[in-house]
C-alpha cells in the first residue's frame, strides 16, 4: 500500500493536522462493535517493538495483561486492528526511532514493513527531518513512503489568510490590522515561521492589548507582548549555562 511521510519542523502544526484528520473520521460503534477508521499512535521515546505494541493496544483501548509475551501482543494487536476496521494507521513522532541503537532501529523499521504487508492499509509517518533520514536508511521503506514537506510559513496570501483567522478569533473590541504583507513579514521574522510560535506571539499581544486598553493587536501591543522568539530563548539559555 502507498504510505505517506509528513515532514516538518517542530511546532509547525503536524500534530494538529493529523488530529483534525482523525476528528474528520471519528470512531463509531454499532451492534456492540467499535469501528476506528483512523488510528493515531505516538512513537515511544525508545524505539522498542514491545513498547510500540503496548502503545498500539492502548490506543485501541485494549486491556494489557502483565508479562505478556511479544508474539501474543503482536497477534492481539493485529487481530484488534482488523476487528475495529482500521483503514489508516498514523505514527506520530516517528523521528524517535533514531533514539535507539542500530539493532532496535532495524527491528522497528522491519516492524513497519511487516505491518504494511500484513494489514494492507496505508501507514502515515509524522515527524521532523530525522524521520525521513530513518526511513531513507531502508531502501524498501523509502520506496513505499512518499515524503511531503510541511514548510515554514512565508510572506504570501496564505499567510495573510492565516493572520485574518487569528484576528477574527481574538475577542478584542477593536479590529486587529495584521493581515498586510508588511505585518506578515514582521510577525514571521519574530516567530521564525512556525505556526506554533506565531500563535504564542499573537496570544501574548492579545493579552497586552487587553491589559493596556488598546483592545487591538498592532505594532504597539506586539512590542509590549511578553514573547521571546526561539533563537533568542536558546541564546538566553546558553548564556545562563556559561
Amino acid at each position: 500500500m502507498p504510505n505517506l511521510l509528513l515532514i516538518g519542523p517542530t511546532n509547525n502544526g503536524k500534530s494538529m493536522i493529523i488530529e483534525k484528520f482523525r476528528r474528520t473520521h471519528p470512531p463509531s460503534s454499532s451492534d456492540d462493535q467499535e469501528h476506528i477508521p483512523v488510528l493515531s499512535v505516538q512513537m515511544p521515546s525508545e524505539p522498542s517493538v514491545t513498547r510500540f505494541y503496548v502503545a498500539l493496544l492502548a490506543a485501541m483501548g485494549a486491556p494489557l495483561r502483565p508479562r505478556q509475551r511479544l508474539p501474543e501482543m503482536e497477534q492481539l494487536a493485529l487481530s484488534l486492528l482488523r476487528r475495529v476496521g482500521v483503514r489508516v494507521l498514523i505514527i506520530d513522532e516517528l523521528h524517535n526511532v533514531l533514539a535507539g541503537n542500530s539493532v532496535s532501529r532495524r527491528e522497528f523499521l522491519n516492524l513497519l514493513r511487516f505491518l504494511g504487508n500484513e494489514l494492507r492499509i496505508p501507514l502515515v509517518g509524522v515527524g521532523t527531518r530525522e524521520a525521513y533520514l530513518a526511513i531513507r536508511s531502508d531502501d524498501q521503506l523509502e520506496n513505499r513512503f512518499e515524503p511531503i514537506m510541511l514548510p515554514l510559513w512565508e510572506v504570501d496570501g496564505e499567510c495573510c489568510s492565516l493572520l485574518a483567522s487569528f484576528a477574527a478569533a481574538f475577542p478584542l473590541r477593536r479590529q486587529s490590522m495584521i493581515t498586510t504583507l508588511d505585518m506578515a513579514r514582521y510577525l514571521l521574522a519574530r516567530s521564525e515561521g512556525t505556526i506554533g510560535e506565531l500563535a504564542h506571539l499573537l496570544m501574548a499581544a492579545a493579552v497586552a492589548a487587553v491589559e493596556s486598553g488598546e483592545e487591538a493587536i498592532n505594532h504597539r501591543t506586539l512590542t509590549m507582548a511578553e514573547y521571546t522568539g526561539p533563537s533568542e530563548r536558546r541564546r538566553q539559555f546558553e548564556r545562563e549555562l556559561m
